[in-house]
């Protein structure tokens, strides 16, 4: 079931949101959307689950459009939580999977399996006010996903937690995929994107700026980065023809280089000045990309 947005534009008066976004989402993958805070990610999600209405151009899933009959298959874990802070896990949870369709002792079982996979069984009978905003975020993700919907739409799913949990929560987006479930995730952190995502995109202004597979954006980026860790002086780099960013680090430097090629020229003009720890040639960061299609940091 492939999301298609076609030509997709939202506009608030005179505002533009999302600006002629054309995307083909494949099924069975985790596609990551980066951008700014006001880039239109969240506009783009809310269009694709219908709360709100594009202002010109289509979105359809597996051909057909997105309505409320649909509304079983997909689930949504809005940036802005919002569950009801006085009921109880289990009446909250029963009452969001009886909206999704499901049966109240289903509901359960999935429920006890989810709080046991995020060590929390304790939280059955819990107040949502009693929860830290960590575990409160889980089990608003528990809330997206107990119906075991067929597209998966999660804005800024991350934000807030531990490193712990959110390890815990990106295997278990990992599994859903592995599942078959189509996963849609925005993220203010690049390291997610590039740990999670086969596809993605970047927004900037309400337009994508780079749209792709990440293999193929890194690939046709053509630039490398190059660490070199040394006891001498390493300034003089970056006047090699073809080193095209010098950043000086407290053990050396990253170097940002036109092609794999000029790191040959960088290790000759090394060679014999003095103790070299690393030397290490990687791929282009995607905030190394954004910042150049962009033209401003990311972070």
């Amino acid at each position: 079931m492939t999301l298609k947005l076609n030509d997709v534009t939202k506009h608030f008066g005179r505002f533009t949101a999302v600006d002629g976004l054309s995307l083909e989402i494949p099924e069975h993958q985790i596609f990551g959307f980066l951008g700014a805070n006001g880039a239109g990610k969240t506009t783009t999600f809310r269009m694709i689950i219908g709360l709100l209405d594009a202002t010109d151009g289509k979105i359809t899933w597996n051909g057909e459009n997105i309505d409320y009959s649909k509304s079983n298959y997909i689930g949504y874990l809005p940036e802005e939580r919002g569950l009801y802070p006085k009921l109880k896990v289990r009446d909250q949870l029963v009452y969001l999977g009886r909206l999704r369709g499901m049966a109240k002792n289903d509901i359960i079982v999935e429920l006890k399996d989810w709080l046991e996979r995020f060590k929390v069984p304790e939280y059955l009978d819990k107040r949502i006010e009693e929860l830290s905003k960590g575990n409160q975020q889980k089990i608003q993700f528990i809330s997206a996903v107990i119906h075991k919907p067929k597209l998966l739409i999660l804005d800024e799913p991350f934000t807030g937690l531990d490193p712990v949990n959110v390890e815990m929560l990106k295997q278990a987006v990992v599994d859903l995929k592995e599942q078959g479930t189509s996963i849609v995730f925005s993220s203010h952190r690049m390291e997610h994107v590039e740990e999670l995502c086969e596809h993605l995109c970047i927004m900037q202004q309400g337009k994508p700026v780079v749209h792709g597979s990440l293999k193929e954006i890194k690939r046709s980026f053509g630039k490398k980065n190059l660490f070199v860790n040394a006891d001498f002086n390493l300034e003089y780099l970056k006047d090699i023809p073809g080193v095209v960013g010098f950043k000086g680090l407290p053990d050396g430097c990253k170097l940002q280089i036109e092609s794999e090629a000029i790191s040959q020229k960088v290790f000759a003009a090394i060679q014999d000045k003095g103790f070299v720890r690393r030397f290490e040639l990687e791929e282009p960061s995607l905030n190394d990309i954004f910042i150049e299609k962009a033209g401003e940091s990311y972070e």
